[in-house]
């Protein structure tokens, strides 16, 4: 495999300029039509199909923002075969994030951690990028408030996103739950979700009604939540009419990293140590909302396997983002033919 023999090379790089060299170098060979030739699906893979939000999804296995922040390489990405694809987190404003470096590899627990910081090339940049891309398929769009931006005023930030890619988006997703923007995650607090909520799906309906178009709407919540929390957080979400969930960002947890090197990183911990805990928060956000609303799984995804713990677990599509660093693009294929199997053998 490709991946194989390019991954020690990058591994040999600083994490973040492996990430600035691999997705230019990735849509070049989309550009010059080689994706069969590295062994790509080049589009989306038929797997097990899946309706969720009014969607379709050709296949249940998704990219998590965060690779492509600012939609630049969405055309090269869908090559990889995903069901869907989800870029951002975009702000109004451009932001560079936090100071580097800020992102670090831990091999030994196949990890990454990471304190970017939402940096992106803002609102205009990702707009375009978007109505540039010839993706025809699933796409979500991850939105999110600038840095500066004080807390009380972090809807007028969502809504000014929500507004300038309503009519670009599958789905919309609203990221509350980085926890490398100060206080972002004060957001999903009772007191704090209710009315941010309700501004945005205001502007939601508002736009729904301009453009006679519904476009979903899907919060995004941390794996660090205590039982109570997480409960207010789904009788919110139910209450407020959202689309669906996404559990979960990263964690601020180093289970399964400490001593290791890099190990003890400010920043979100992803990968295989947060494997079982977003798995446990999926499965208690199942047992919560009852069926209201799907929830796409995201966390700690390297095998199929792991994929359909988070399917059994209550989701209803799934995410990968760390998985494809150290086990490369086949990842995407490997885990839509372990889910078609699953489905073959289920009991009818």
């Amino acid at each position: 495999m490709l991946y194989a023999l390019a991954r020690p090379f990058l591994f040999s790089l600083d994490p973040e300029r492996a990430h600035e060299l691999a997705l230019p170098a990735l849509k070049l060979s989309g550009k010059i039509g080689a994706a069969a030739l590295i062994g790509l699906p080049g589009k989306p893979i038929d797997g097990p199909h899946v309706q969720a939000m009014g969607l379709d999804f050709p296949n249940p296995v998704g990219l998590a923002a965060g690779l492509d922040k600012n939609a630049e390489f969405i055309d090269a990405l869908a090559t990889f075969g995903f069901g869907f694809i989800e870029v951002g987190t975009v702000t109004p404003r451009p932001q560079p994030g936090n100071p580097k470096p800020r992102l670090f590899r831990i091999p030994q627990a196949e990890a990454l951690v990471n304190r970017m910081g939402f940096n992106n090339h803002g609102l205009d940049r990702f707009v375009a990028n978007v109505k540039a891309a010839r993706y025809d398929g699933v796409l979500g769009i991850n939105i999110g408030k600038n840095f500066d931006t004080p807390i009380e005023r972090a809807a007028d930030d969502y809504v000014a996103c929500l507004e300038r890619v309503y009519a670009l988006a599958s789905y919309i997703v609203v990221n509350i739950s980085s926890p490398n923007t100060r206080n972002l995650r004060q957001l999903q607090s009772g007191e704090e979700l209710g009315p941010l909520l309700e501004r945005i799906m205001k502007a939601r309906g508002k736009q729904a009604r301009a453009t006679k178009r519904h476009v979903p709407l899907v919060v995004k919540i941390a794996p660090d939540l205590d039982p109570e929390a997480l409960g207010v957080i789904a009788e919110t979400l139910a209450d407020r009419g959202v689309d669906g969930v996404i559990a979960t960002n990263t964690t601020v947890s180093r289970q399964g990293v400490k001593g290791l090197p890099h190990g003890e990183e400010t920043g979100g911990l992803s990968g295989a140590p947060l494997r079982e805990r977003s798995t446990a928060v999926v499965r208690e956000l199942a047992r919560l909302l009852g069926g209201r609303m799907p929830i796409i799984g995201v966390g700690g995804i390297m095998s199929a396997a792991d994929a359909r713990a988070k399917l059994d677990a209550g989701a209803s599509l799934v995410q990968v983002y760390t998985g494809l660093i150290y086990r490369g693009p086949h990842l995407v294929r490997d885990v839509v033919a372990g889910l078609e199997e699953r489905t073959r053998s289920a009991p009818r």
